[in-house]
């Protein structure tokens, strides 16, 4: 079977992104799992070469790239040729934040057309990228708008561990309104077709409280019997293997054991404090459903390691390995 081609984000310049891709394409596991197209500046990878001190050379290629690569280069489809003042570390401009979207859309584009069979994307600047004039909170909300996407979910994942979440980035005060049946349903939904299809043939979905104790009958909020429980009735009634509402505080022990497939969430902190315990150094942000595959760093841009080579690439490398694993899965059959 043919190697399926990546394209890989070069995320913000004047962050760790170019250092760690390189860092990760140095490893040769990588091209015997996937064929990467970085999406990026010239300048830039070549300094983080610099930085780095790695053995490897690049290549730019106005196609995807040859399906027989050589050891030990870099190809690269040059998108800018970015100013070293618009790439200075730990100084973001919005030179830079559109040089990111540019490299989020073009990764896009090869996706859908079908040329590339999945994106793995570095970190970007989301207040830079809205100073460029492109005004999406990240690339979930942007990546839904390329594709056409109503409803898309922020999946986290490691090898020990995958969390979905119900709400994201929201003030913890206002995330009980928004935990409704029908936000529930869809995260349930979104999450085991999505497992079905890339993971897992019959996934087992634990589905987590919102409040302490599930609410202890009531007496620390009802929303468990309200909303959590019916949209789960509704679930299993589709035929989805979801049960809850559970407890955080003892769940993730039996999730991490083996028992489940996915914890589903009703909100960020409940899902990524234990993720990122086990996983701080290699989680990958995985969005579900999209019609493309889109895998991404756990992190941010780092700005006070940009420039120094000191930079971990291991969740950089196991978001490239996940999207690798995903494409090869995503050709078979499923629920997705």
């Amino acid at each position: 079977m043919e190697k399926p081609l990546i394209a890989v984000t070069m995320g913000d310049p004047s962050g760790v992104g170019p250092e760690i891709i390189v860092q990760t394409l140095a490893d040769p596991e990588l091209n015997r799992l996937c064929r990467p197209l970085v999406l990026g500046d010239r300048g830039a990878l070549e300094r983080a070469l610099a930085i780095t001190k790695l053995p490897l050379s690049l290549e730019t290629v106005q196609e995807t790239g040859p399906l027989r690569r050589e050891p030990g280069v870099i190809y690269l489809r040059e998108l800018t040729r970015l100013a070293p003042e618009d790439m200075a570390f730990g100084t973001p401009s919005a030179a830079g934040g559109d040089a990111a979207y540019r490299y989020i859309c073009e990764a896009a584009q090869l996706c859908l057309s079908g040329e590339a069979k999945a994106m793995a994307t570095a970190p970007i600047n989301k207040e830079v990228l809205n100073r460029a004039g492109h005004h999406f909170p990240g690339h979930t909300e942007l990546l839904a708008q390329l594709t056409g996407t109503d409803q898309v979910v922020m999946m986290l994942a490691g090898e020990r561990l995958r969390v979905t979440l119900v709400t994201i980035h929201e003030a913890l005060a206002q995330v009980p309104a928004l935990v409704t049946r029908e936000r529930v349903l869809e995260t349930i939904r979104i999450t085991d077709r999505a497992l079905a299809r890339y993971f897992c043939p019959t996934p087992r979905l634990a589905v987590l409280a919102l409040n302490p104790h599930c609410g202890e009958g009531g007496l620390f909020g009802d929303e468990e019997r309200t909303v959590i429980a019916p949209a789960i009735a509704e679930a299993r009634a589709e035929g989805i293997d979801a049960v809850g509402p559970l407890s955080a505080d003892t769940l993730f022990h039996f999730a991490v054991s083996g028992g489940y497939d996915a914890v589903v969430c009703m909100y960020h902190d409940q899902g990524l404090i234990p993720l990122k315990l086990l996983h701080f150094d290699d989680g990958v942000n995985v969005t579900l459903g999209l019609p493309i595959i889109r895998t991404s760093v756990d992190h941010g841009t780092a700005y006070d390691l940009a420039g120094t080579g000191k930079a971990s690439a291991q969740s950089m490398k196991a978001a490239l390995v996940m999207a690798a694993q995903m494409a090869a899965m995503g050709t078979g059959t499923g629920k997705g």
